[in-house]
């Protein structure tokens, strides 16, 4: 298989049409007509049920020919677009739509253009949440725009997961990477809770851990780009997390080892998730673009900023328990 093109980060792309797609020009009605009833008609079954079929099959096929011949672009960072919008969401939106039934809220504080940094509450043993906040943000905003997830070492130590999380357009959790997509004008998701949010026991759920030293708002300072806040119900109660076998998870070299009330007893089939009901809000956007440049070194500040971010997330937290009606439905 040919090599992809890379294409540098802050390289301009051209605009091109997908093969398998066309132009179609509207004409207007003939005098007497209105524009809802067209002076011919067609057959509402097969033929455009046909050309539907031919388009994907064509668009496909250029698809493949374009993995094939490495006719398709990543960036620096490993982000695969095509492969993105084609095949990974694809892939995560029955997920997303059918089986957690996701409810977005609050999208519009999520800016149309531009640098923002979105940080969210983090849990449910294995790191389904941040997935399905990507295909919130792809598919609920109205500009269809992408999420670059900041993800921890382990991800990018395993194998094929290492290639997908890269493809997916996600990277390291540095300093450095998040604070050149945020001048960029992408959108960077961060979930400072960490591992001590995604393994928590169950009895601890919706409580969040530390948000570590606040490193997100200093790369946020010095970016200049809004932090938005988000909060995720739904995700706690996938694989209720009764248990850590500690020894386990050493002998591995991993944080933990879950024990649920389905793995491992049930084997391969416990790590199916539960099917609850998500919620997904995105909160006010708070401004960072009217500090100096030196605030990015202020203690003080980053600590007021942190908590002012992790109190948001909380309280929303808390509103949304209290307006759902059941765990499932």
């Amino acid at each position: 298989m040919a090599d992809a093109k890379v294409i540098p980060f802050d390289e301009e792309r051209p605009r091109r049409r997908v093969a398998g797609t066309r132009r179609v020009r509207a004409v207007p009605a003939p005098a007497g007509e209105t524009a809802a009833e067209p002076a011919v008609a067609e057959p509402a079954g097969a033929e455009s049920g046909g050309a539907a079929w031919d388009r994907r099959i064509a668009g496909g096929l250029a698809f493949l020919r374009r993995r094939v011949t490495g006719d398709y672009e990543v960036d620096e960072f490993g982000y695969d677009k095509e492969l993105t919008d084609q095949v990974l969401m694809s892939m995560m939106r029955p997920l997303f739509d059918k089986y957690f039934r996701v409810e977005v809220k609050g999208i519009e504080n999520i800016p149309a253009e531009g640098g923002a940094l979105i940080v969210a509450n983090h849990s449910g043993t294995l790191p389904l949440d941040g997935l399905m906040m990507q295909v919130a943000v792809h598919d609920h905003h109205p500009a269809q725009r992408h999420l670059r997830l900041l993800a921890a070492d382990l991800v990018f130590m395993l194998p094929v997961v290492n290639e997908l999380a890269r493809k997916a357009g996600h990277t390291l959790a540095c300093s450095e990477d998040a604070q050149r997509l945020l001048e960029a004008g992408e959108l960077v998701g961060v979930m400072p809770e960490g591992f001590k949010g995604i393994g928590k026991p169950f009895g601890d759920r919706y409580k969040l851990q530390r948000f570590g030293r606040g490193g997100f708002v200093s790369t946020a300072l010095r970016a200049g780009t809004p932090i938005v806040p988000c909060s995720i119900v739904g995700a706690e109660e996938i694989y209720p997390m009764v248990g850590n076998a500690k020894t386990v998870a050493r002998l591995l070299g991993i944080p933990y080892f879950p024990i649920t009330p389905t793995f491992p007893w049930l084997g391969p089939l416990g790590v199916v998730p539960l099917p609850t009901k998500w919620t997904i809000q995105f909160g006010e956007p708070i401004a960072t673009d009217g500090y100096p440049p030196e605030a990015a070194e202020d203690p003080m500040l980053m600590f007021n900023l942190t908590d002012e971010v992790r109190e948001q997330i909380q309280h929303t937290l808390y509103k949304l328990l209290v307006q759902r009606r059941s765990v499932f439905f």
